[in-house]
This record gives C-alpha cells, structure tokens and sequence, in this order.
C-alpha cells in the first residue's frame, strides 16, 4: 500500500498576476472539486501528447451560456477531434453566427410577461421568440437546397450547413470552424431541437423530403474509434452526446473486433450517479460495459461547466501550447461518406 500521508495538501498561495495555467497548477495540490478540474486538464494534455483521437461531448444550454467561443477554438486548434452535440447547442450556434444575440435577462422574471412580449428565457439568459423562429425558416431553406432522392448523416448535413453559413454568417462559429477545419459533428437527437423543427416545417410546406439516417452515424463513428490508436473523450454534461460517444467503443463489435475501451476520460457535471441517469454515471460504471479501458485514466469534476470549461481552456492554451502546435490529429474527409485517414 502507497504510504497514505502523502503527499500534504498544499495550501494555496495568492499572488498578483497568477496565469491561468498556473491557477490550476495551484488547484492540483488542494482538494476535492478544485483538484478534480487540474486532474482534468493534465489528462487533456496526455491526450494531446499521445497518439490519440479526442471525442467532445456537447450536452446543456452552453451557447446561450456564452461558452461558444471556446468550442470554436477547441475545433480550430485541434483539441478535440469529433464533436458531439445536441441539436440546441447548434441551433443556438447557428443563431449567434447568422448574427442574433443572446441576452443576459433574470432568472426570477415574470415568465407570463416574457411570452406575451416574445422573449424566451433559458435561466437567466433571453433570446427573441421571432429571432428563433427566423432561424428555424433558414434551416427550412437551407434544407430545400439538398438532394431530396436520399438520406443524410447528421455528420454531412452539418458539414453542409456548416459550408452554407460559412457564407451567409456574420461571425465565426462551431458549425463553420468545423466546416473549414474538417471536423465532423454528430446530433444523434436532431429531431430534439429546432434544426429538427426548421427540417419539419420545410416538411410540412412540402419543400423538402430531408431525411437523417441515425443509423449510419453509429456505424461512423464507431469507425473512428476503430481507426484510433486510442481514444480520449470529454464530456460537457450527459444525455444523448455522452451515450452516443460512449457505446462507439463497444459497437466496434459489430465489425468483428473488440475495442478495450477509452483511455483517457474527463465529465463536467453537476448531476449525481444515485438517480440512475447516465449524465451523473461514473466511468467505473463505464467499465461494466466495456465503455471505458480498465487502466484508463479518469476524472469527473462535479461543476458548473461555464466555470470549469473555461479555466481548463484557457489553462491548456497557455501549458499545453506547443503539444497543440505540434500535435498530428487524424484527417477527416467529410463527403457523403466519411473517410479517415
């Protein structure tokens, strides 16, 4: 047995002008959540020296949140290599790129009175109703322009509209940054969001006939866990990305070989293992199925991802720098079939 006092826990020392980087180094020798977020950033930046291909999972109201820009600088510097989102987050991307604001509002505001003035309110955040319904007219557009005579990933048509917005946007944003960057994006719940409402009005007009196929978005990306020396995966909460991203290593099955599991593994939650639901599930329980490698290096931070997220980035920026400069991710072709090199 290691000797169990050891080492001290070091209490942290305030300075003028601490970097980031070397705020969380200091984090690393208290305790509890504060040394959880340091743990996580130093099994990022293995990730990011190590041959391996890094999986982002995107769950919760993070865009409206203000936490956008650093998903673009994920994707631009090759920090992540394949997101997974909920369709809301893009949706709320879209919104912001297309040049729509979010509004900081009040999360004790009269809800009866926002609805009769038009403003939807996503805790203290507001957005205007028509604004949302103007952005779900450009998916219902943009939608119209596709071939109508066959399915389409979520991977390729985000790729596509990623392409058209790169166009049309005012700013820089996740779905065009992944566009120019060639970084593939899967909604596996697509229809659980507005894209999936602006897909159903264009449906309902007759306009188009756009239809997803789920299915191979699974065989995909459990491609791209096959393809990989190894696997690492972040995830922003739970829900549908975190499920998606973990089963590809055990769906890799069904093409005759058996993965171990991802190696390296970081959440940011705030929701709890005992209720059975998979955004609190520990990655020993991971394990179980095979999700996770039995060696692999893990953490989870319980947080509020809009105060963890950006400290871990910012903090990588300035450690990890020349890892990032120097990393080697793998090359996506994201055509009508994804192609891995």
């Amino acid at each position: 047995m290691d000797e169990p006092l050891y080492p001290p826990v070091v209490p942290f020392p305030i300075s003028p002008r601490c970097s980031v980087s070397e705020l969380v180094a200091r984090m690393a020798g208290t305790s509890f959540q504060a040394r959880n977020l340091a743990l996580g950033v130093e099994i990022w930046s293995r990730m990011l020296e190590g041959k391996v291909t890094i999986l982002f999972g995107l769950a919760g109201a993070m865009i409206p949140a203000g936490m956008r820009y650093i998903i673009v600088y994920l994707i631009q510097n090759r920090l992540i290599d394949c997101l997974v989102s909920t369709g809301a987050n893009l949706f709320h991307d879209l919104h912001e790129t297309l040049g729509r604001k979010h509004y900081q509002g009040n999360s004790r505001a009269d809800d009866v009175e926002l609805c009769e003035l038009g403003i939807n309110r996503i805790y203290d955040v507001y957005m205007s109703d028509a604004d949302f319904v103007e952005g779900e007219g450009y998916i219902a557009e943009f939608s119209q322009t596709l071939e109508q005579d066959r399915p389409y990933t979520t991977r390729e048509y985000l790729f596509l509209l990623g392409k058209r917005l790169c166009a049309d946007g005012e700013t820089e944003g996740i779905l065009t940054s992944a566009a120019r960057a060639g970084v593939p994006i899967y909604c596996p719940a697509i229809g659980d969001s507005a894209i999936g409402i602006g897909v159903a009005r264009g449906r309902v007009k007759k306009e188009n006939r756009v239809v997803f196929d789920i299915v191979k978005d699974i065989i995909e990306i459990a491609e791209v866990v096959l393809a990989a020396p190894a696997t690492g995966v972040i995830y922003v909460g739970g829900g549908t990305p975190k499920n998606f991203i973990q089963q590809a290593e055990v769906t890799s099955y069904i093409f005759g070989r058996q993965l171990e599991g991802h190696k390296y593994a970081v959440q940011i939650t705030t929701d709890s293992p005992q209720w059975g639901g998979l955004s609190g599930c520990t990655f020993e329980e991971g394990k179980s199925w095979g999700k996770e490698h039995k060696e692999a290096l893990t953490v989870t931070i319980n947080s509020d991802a809009t105060i963890a997220l950006p400290i871990m980035v910012s903090a990588l920026a300035e450690a990890s720098a020349e890892a990032i400069k120097s990393r080697k991710p793998p090359t996506f072709i994201l055509g009508e079939d994804l192609v891995i090199k």
